[in-house]
């Protein structure tokens, strides 16, 4: 955790634009940051977070960071820089970069269909949803059930964690369940927002590479990232406070939720939002967005990228991404919030001002939101606007 600064004066100074050459940034190369805590700290205590952790990203690098508050309220013990977060929804980008990398090996294409890569499934699954496209999962145009409706009919939280076998086998399960099922939409012509389409695109990457998606993360994007903290689910160990515990209101009390199996959404549809790091090793995979956004040298080909970031079916979404305009980023944002309900997460990525910022909480409900905007906000102030930026908010 970082030590809150003694003059509200240093607030201001080491809010500065980055400019090479200026001693007062602390470049990611050498492996240290600008102190966020002093920007952090205030809003935390506003919003009465049990902690807020941020970083941004600036010229492809990770210019600044900071983690503020406590893993577990009424414990004492301070989160730190290198604590790790639960990014919920944030996890989709994740996985459709997993599909694209497998889509640039030629294990599948952008018009795969459900029918062509899950063969097994071909004799339960409702007809509606044999021609639907990796495309179409990946715009939520498949005519999934909402993220409300994630279970399948008649089922509940607890029956989807208690399904048999491994992670993948439930997740096999999950998906002969819910393509059983009616559409909800006709496939294609409606955006309805959903957790089981990112479920069933994990159960497209397993069953073409027959590997468990967790696996596949870890050893395709998160290792060659170099994202060390990396995991899924709940953090930490119970009956210990060696990361962030999750919070949520129980009977109108903020409540620390002891980490565990059932802490989280079920395995069954982890590719749509369990995936956990720290802020600074969030920030290396917003940056491998960044640079591929603005055609640089990463993991995947420009145009690979070009496809993940240009919303589909005349939608505003793709892969991940909400894609609108802000007058301070110069054109086209990319944006996306995740929670299970106990965490927040925000990223905010510009790609024509080479410029990202992101924050995360331990919190999932109440004001947490408003907690993060604000504080996302206050770093695109401090950190990309200039004066006659100001009034494009």
């Amino acid at each position: 955790m970082c030590k809150q600064q003694h003059s509200i004066v240093v607030i201001f100074l080491t809010l500065v634009l980055f400019v090479g050459g200026n001693p007062g940034i602390l470049h990611a190369s050498s492996g240290r940051f600008k102190n966020l805590c002093p920007v952090l700290e205030p809003i935390r205590k506003e919003y009465r977070l049990p902690a807020i952790a941020a970083a941004v990203i600036r010229n492809g690098r990770t210019v600044a960071l900071g983690a503020m508050g406590l893993r577990k309220i009424g414990s004492g013990v301070e989160v730190t820089d290198d604590d790790k977060f639960h990014i919920g929804s944030c996890t989709k980008a994740m996985t459709a970069t997993l599909v694209a990398i497998l889509v640039e090996r030629g294990e599948l294409r952008w018009d795969t269909t459900l029918v062509a890569v899950l063969p097994d499934l071909a004799e339960e699954m409702h007809p509606d949803y044999r021609n639907v496209t990796l495309k179409h999962l990946l715009a939520h145009r498949a005519g999934l059930p909402p993220s409300e409706k994630t279970w399948p009919k008649g089922k509940s939280f607890m029956d989807m964690h208690n399904l048999l076998g491994s992670p993948m086998q439930q997740r096999l399960a999950y998906a002969e369940m819910i393509l059983g099922q009616e559409p909800i939409t006709k496939p294609g012509s409606k955006y309805v927002y959903s957790n089981a389409g990112y479920a069933v695109l994990g159960v497209i990457v397993e069953q073409t590479m027959n590997t468990a998606w967790e696996t596949m993360m870890k050893e395709m994007l998160f290792d060659p990232l170099g994202m060390t903290t990396a995991g899924f689910g709940a953090m930490g160990s119970p009956d210990k406070v060696d990361q962030p515990w999750q919070h949520k209101f129980i009977d109108g009390e903020l409540t620390p939720i002891e980490p565990g199996p059932f802490s989280d959404n079920p395995p069954a549809i982890a590719p749509g939002g369990t995936v956990h790091c720290s802020v600074k090793d969030w920030a290396k995979f917003i940056a491998l967005h960044l640079k591929g956004a603005r055609r640089g040298k990463t993991l995947l080909k420009p145009q690979t990228f070009k496809v993940l970031h240009t919303p589909a079916f005349g939608g505003s979404y793709m892969s991940g991404w909400e894609v609108t305009k802000r007058d301070w980023a110069g054109g086209d944002v990319l944006t996306h919030k995740g929670t299970n309900g106990m965490n927040f997460a925000v990223v905010w990525m510009a790609p024509k001002r080479n410029f990202a910022v992101l924050v995360v909480s331990n919190q999932g409900e109440g004001n947490v939101a408003e907690a993060c905007d604000k504080a996302a906000w206050t770093l695109i102030e401090k950190f990309l606007l200039n004066k006659e930026d100001k009034k494009g908010r």
